[in-house]
């Protein structure tokens, strides 16, 4: 009789004491690796070490970190979205078409620009799992249309939201001093992803599909039905990001988002989730998207070049996968 592999967590403690161990030890070498890489700029830069620049650095992660928290649940199932980038801009775009263009209050608007969102997930969802169009092809696709919808709602051209009161606020007003509310955003999504991955049936399942994807669907479970859920959650979240993306810069700006869905995927693959299914974690996945914002911030403060800039920023991503081929060989 063939049985469902069991979800990360289970797996751990089936297996004892070890595994779980070796689980926190990579999460700790993530971390450890940001303490590292904080350090050294802290010395190479009088101006890197300040509370200023360190909150600075949180804000800048809330964008790229709500898009990996997101992706995490699609690569945990050995999926891939490279239409998060894109996608966020499409709803950025939405968000100025609805309380903008025609006028709907926050309250309203903001949460059916979060639902565009879930449905541009669920679109995906479908695609994969019904379709049984490749993950890679079938977001890369969304990716195009994404891009190419946001220029036409637009028509190519910002859409400010100096006449919606309260948006901006969402990302740079000060709940708490000194402290952006976009950073408070990206706490409360990470907790509630947290415990959706790792206390609920929707998370059971994704790390079930990413472990063995057919004796997933050999034991009863509708991987199709959860995989189009998981696709629709991690739309949820892009369209959160496409809201604090346009909080932050007070308009919807319809040519951006290309290359975010690569910084969003490097955080995920970074703080240790499995590019082949079945591991993950939202720590890991924050600690991930802090590196990569500590690299961005510390590399613009000495004034190194955009360009090369992207060649550290693609070694350190060819690393983290080099260092999950490695996992997966020993595990």
């Amino acid at each position: 009789m063939t049985t469902v592999k069991a979800p990360e967590g289970e797996q751990q403690r089936a297996s004892g004491p070890a595994a779980m161990i070796k689980s926190r030890l990579q999460q700790l070498l993530a971390f450890g690796s940001l303490i590292v890489i904080y350090a050294f700029f802290s010395i190479v830069s009088p101006f890197f070490f300040s509370y200023g620049n360190f909150i600075s650095i949180l804000f800048s992660t809330v964008v790229i970190g709500t898009l990996a928290v997101g992706t995490t649940f699609v690569i945990i199932t050995a999926g891939i979205d490279l239409s998060i980038g894109t996608g966020m801009a499409l709803c950025a775009v939405m968000a100025g078409v609805l309380m903008v263009k025609l006028g709907l209050p926050l309250a309203l608007g903001l949460p059916l620009t979060i639902l565009f969102g879930g449905l541009i997930g669920l679109v995906n969802g479908i695609n994969v799992a019904v379709l049984r169009i490749p993950p890679f092809i079938a977001t890369l696709a969304m990716m195009l249309v994404a891009q190419g919808l946001a220029l036409v709602l637009s028509n190519s051209t910002p859409i400010y939201f100096t006449d919606v009161p309260g948006y901006t606020d969402l990302s740079i007003g000060n709940l708490i001093p000194e402290v952006p509310n976009a950073v408070l955003v990206l706490l409360v999504v990470a907790l509630i992803a947290g415990i959706v991955l790792t206390k609920t049936v929707l998370g059971r399942y994704t790390y079930s599909i990413g472990s063995n994807e057919e004796a997933t669907a050999l034991s009863g479970i509708s991987v199709r039905k959860w995989k189009i859920a998981i696709y629709a959650l991690a739309g949820l979240f892009t369209g959160l990001a496409g809201v604090m993306i346009s909080a932050r810069l007070g308009s919807a700006q319809p040519a951006t988002g290309m290359g975010y869905e690569l910084q969003a995927i490097a955080a995920v693959v970074i703080g240790g989730t499995s590019l082949s299914g079945g591991k993950g974690s939202i720590v890991g996945t924050l600690i991930g998207a802090l590196i990569i914002s500590v690299l961005n911030n510390g590399l613009q403060i000495m004034s190194i070049p955009q360009e090369w800039q992207n060649v550290i920023l693609g070694c350190v991503i060819l690393l983290a996968v080099y260092t999950d081929r490695i996992r997966k060989k020993e595990a």
